[in-house]
């Protein structure tokens, strides 16, 4: 069939990518096998440079860090769109049993980050095959870091100058997830992911025995007040109609079970979908917390994780032709969702070079492929890895002939 956007012979570009399919496979397994944690991901970023130089496609590498980008150049050169891909792994043990599973012990492809990566490499190698066909340039983005939470991999490439020379007008990329089944593409205009703004507070108190609680400052106490009155702003000063998260994850303090300690120590995380909402949650999140303290005689320090990703947000006129784009691909389903409380580093590009990032299904239950991402038993169904690379090439060649 020729036709649909552009003109694009589907049939053939899905030969093409059903062909490549076993290597894309090995490249997945290989780079599941070798993990590597945010910032360090050396061997997985001269895997990509080395088999992006092997198709004679243009390569750009230590950007930003351990980033890489490939450039294919087009015709006329006069657009240039993005395809983004992370590529580092959690600090998880592995459960999953596979052969080929994590070899680095504690650290495990457990978001699908490696799937991404060889999806971007195939539709990488299948578009050097169609070089004289773009009219504008393709760039390939393989970020570092992308679940570090601060600084990430995306602003360190930027400030690298990886969305210039040439000039990255818009910007594209996808995720696994194993909230949605096999067989489908998922998505939205606008908000997409929320910012995930992490937090810490320390209550310094006073300690003591615990016969006694009134020759001390009990942060402990002081602390679970502090606790309830957060999750009583989400609950009582914000509109309820507007999404927000906010958890408290993680709690230290004491030693023995009849000593006030002087300190307890907490960590949590704040997702929202507005900037201006952001913005309210975090001031009154810290308030409530110093002026709890205050008033029980404690000192307390609230802290945001500085540099946060922000919402990820996809540009509607954009998403609408993405949406038409992943419609072509008829062995799949395309989702408009609700947007989802995760937080994604991808966000830094959409900001630069607005574009669309979508969702490739990837729960198989007749596979027992059920496990939520950063689970240590979380895995990818291949035999759909092979549509998010047609996913890539359909949308690099209709936007890039623009």
């Amino acid at each position: 069939m020729v036709g649909g956007i552009n003109n694009i012979d589907l049939d053939k570009l899905k030969a093409e990518v059903l062909e490549f399919e076993p290597e894309l496979i090995e490249m997945r397994r290989r780079l599941h096998r070798n993990p590597e944690l945010s910032y360090k991901e050396y061997s997985t970023s001269k895997f990509v440079a080395d088999s992006l130089r092997k198709y004679g496609i243009e390569v750009v590498d230590k950007v930003g860090g351990t980033g890489v980008v490939g450039i294919i150049r087009g015709t006329s050169g006069k657009i240039t769109i993005g395809l983004r891909a992370d590529m580092d792994a959690l600090p998880v043990d592995e459960q999953t049993g596979l052969p080929f599973a994590s070899e680095n012990p504690g650290v495990m492809h457990a978001c699908g980050h490696d799937s991404h990566t060889a999806m971007l490499l195939a539709a990488a190698i299948i578009l050097s095959k169609h070089k004289s066909e773009l009219k504008g340039n393709v760039k390939f983005l393989f970020q570092p870091a992308e679940e570090d939470g601060g600084d990430g991999g995306a602003l360190p490439m930027i400030r690298d100058s990886a969305l210039e020379n040439p000039h990255v007008s818009h910007v594209f990329g996808l995720h696994v997830v194993s909230d949605f089944p096999v067989g489908t593409f998922a998505t939205r205009k606008g908000p997409l992911m929320a910012a995930p703004d992490g937090f810490s507070i320390l209550v310094n108190g006073k300690g003591g025995h615990g016969s006694a609680p009134s020759d001390a400052i009990d942060p402990i106490y002081i602390g679970t007040q502090i606790i309830n009155a957060i999750y009583g702003v989400r609950a009582r000063q914000i509109d309820q109609r507007v999404p927000v998260a906010v958890s408290v994850c993680m709690v230290k303090a004491g030693s023995k079970d009849n000593i006030i300690p002087d300190q307890m120590y907490m960590e949590g995380t704040l997702r929202t979908l507005d900037e201006g909402v952001r913005k309210t949650m975090k001031e009154k999140i810290i308030n409530v917390a110093e002026s709890i303290g205050r008033s029980f005689g404690a000192s307390v320090e609230c802290k945001f994780i500085e540099n946060a990703y922000p919402v990820t947000v996809n540009d509607p006129e954009i998403t609408e032709d993405v949406i038409k784009i992943l419609g072509t691909v008829k062995e799949m389903k395309v989702l408009e969702i609700d947007p989802v409380m995760g937080g994604e580093d991808v966000s830094r590009f959409l900001q630069k070079a607005p574009g669309t990032y979508y969702f490739l299904g990837t729960r198989n239950e007749k596979k027992n492929i059920v496990y939520p991402n950063h689970s240590s038993k979380f895995t990818v169904d291949e035999d759909f890895m092979k549509y998010g690379v047609l996913s890539h090439v359909l949308i690099a060649m209709n936007f890039a002939n623009r």
